[in-house]
């Protein structure tokens, strides 16, 4: 009995998460025509500083810089510094960018520093010190922003109350495989339903630490860059709207970008930004349920904060699901299987609801991407081993450095990520997801043997989710690394 009530009640908190993104898409329907405008247009365009934080990214270092310093903007007003932490080769192929377009008459300068304090962060607060314009846009290095970016968003500024202005993600290589085609569609999901729902509806929203242009006042007010989270623009933006300080998320504005080409980088990327939510949750959320907020906000602030919670649920769910159907089938209580289905459908197919419709929203040949949704379902259920131990280790406090995501230049589908430098690094995981993935195939066994057909789609997402998952990490490694299993020399 006590597994039961364990099982169903992971399972209830888990359909509350999944009602959430229902939700969220009833608020987009109704505040989706709120489109942001500006109130006005500059008689004299300001200055921009233009900050370019990098960690050896030699891969893509050039693509940037060449991007940056084609902006549809006045040269003389464009402040360009290129963050440079690298410790490899970067350093050198930076420093080459820089002086290059200096002798054409750019204003760029190349910063390096020994010590990585702050990690991005650290960097970024750096570079606020030198800078002389009171509005600055952030780029990562695998960005390729449109020339017209920086006139389609300075605009907005002429509202004193704006102190954040974010672009949304667009997708370089999208359709170099199945694993790239699965991240656009969780990052269209991220922009397009809960940005657009979150801003339009009044609710905060947050920087995503790259694509974006701030107001230099309203990160000073906000508290400034603090580096004791592994999101700082997560955090930064909740300080700075918890100041008064309004945002605006433009959804017709498209920064490209990177995604990573292969699974550990992936996972490594997406343990990032779990266990730094999670940190910012600790941090912030007491802070916006004291505040004079609306509730509204207050609420939507806790399901956004702790949304990676529910990865950590899927754990014990995993556990019990198995000996939870044993046990009913024994005691010959069938009837209570099809609780199931409702709860499931809650928590998993609201997934396949919240997607299909940002697709729907953005692509006119949404129907044809479809298709991806299997196994964006099995590599989101494949996830909760990796994004389950970020979300442990912020709340214990267990502390790791900033792991940047490794970048390959991948633009098309000629391009190889195989044999160049960076990747993702393979631990146990791996082993852990394909035992998890095995332990489901007897589960799938035992739910045809016995007849227990309604459950069986569940079960199925679980084994294939996590068998996929586990496949692709050991078989996407680089040909020299060896399996964390044993006794290794470091």
């Amino acid at each position: 009995m006590t597994v039961l009530i364990i099982y169903f009640s992971v399972l209830v908190v888990m359909s509350i998460y999944g009602l959430h993104r229902y939700y969220l898409v009833y608020l987009y329907c109704r505040y989706k025509h709120n489109v942001p405008r500006p109130k006005g247009a500059f008689e004299k365009l300001p200055r921009i500083t233009v900050q370019l934080p990098l960690y050896n990214e030699m891969h893509v270092v050039g693509r940037l810089v060449d991007a940056v310093c084609k902006m549809d903007y006045p040269r003389e007003l464009l402040e360009i510094q290129v963050l440079d932490d690298s410790t490899d080769e970067t350093q050198a192929l930076a420093s080459m960018c820089v002086d290059r377009y200096r002798e054409r008459g750019f204003n760029i300068s190349y910063h390096h520093r020994e010590n990585r304090e702050g990690f991005k962060a650290g960097a970024l607060h750096e570079g606020m010190k030198h800078s002389t314009a009171d509005y600055i846009a952030i780029f990562d290095a695998d960005f390729i922003p449109a020339p017209d970016m920086f006139q389609k968003m300075i605009h907005f500024f002429t509202d004193p109350t704006i102190g954040m202005v974010q672009a949304r993600w667009g997708h370089i290589n999208r359709d170099y495989s199945i694993l790239t085609q699965i991240q656009s569609i969780m990052l269209d999901g991220h922009f397009v339903i809960e940005h657009t729902t979150r801003n339009r509806s009044g609710r905060f929203f947050n920087f995503n630490g790259t694509a974006g242009m701030w107001r230099r006042r309203a990160i000073i007010d906000g508290g400034g860059w603090q580096h004791d989270t592994l999101t700082e623009d997560l955090d930064l933006s909740y300080r700075t709207q918890m100041r008064g300080w309004k945002f605006v998320f433009l959804q017709d504005i498209v920064a490209p970008a990177e995604l990573p080409p292969e699974m550990n980088s992936f996972k490594s990327q997406q343990h990032r930004w779990a266990k730094g939510s999670i940190q910012t949750m600790k941090k912030i959320l007491p802070k916006i349920w004291r505040a004079d907020l609306p509730l509204r906000i207050k609420i939507e602030a806790f399901f956004h904060l702790s949304a990676n919670i529910a990865y950590l649920l899927m754990i014990p769910l995993s556990i019990l699901m198995f000996p939870a159907m044993v046990i009913r089938y024994n005691l010959g209580w069938y009837d209570l299987i099809l609780i199931d289905f409702p709860l499931f459908a809650a928590a998993t197919l609201s997934v396949s609801t919240f997607y299909i419709f940002c697709q729907k929203e953005v692509y006119a040949n949404w129907p044809a991407r479809l298709k991806y949704l299997p196994p964006l379902m099995w590599v989101g259920v494949g996830l909760c081993i990796n994004n389950s131990k970020a979300v442990l280790e912020a709340l214990f406090n267990h502390q790791t450095p900033f792991t940047r995501t490794p970048k390959y230049g991948i633009e098309n589908s000629n391009d190889q990520w195989k044999g160049k430098k960076y990747s993702g690094k393979v631990d146990v995981q791996p082993y852990v997801e394909l035992l998890f993935g095995l332990y489901f195939s007897c589960a799938v066994f035992f739910a045809l043997t016995a007849g227990l057909y309604p459950i069986l789609p569940f079960l199925c997402l679980f084994q294939i989710g996590f068998l996929y998952t586990a496949s692709l990490s050991l078989f996407q490694r680089k040909p020299e690394e060896v399996p964390l299993l044993g006794n290794q020399k470091a």
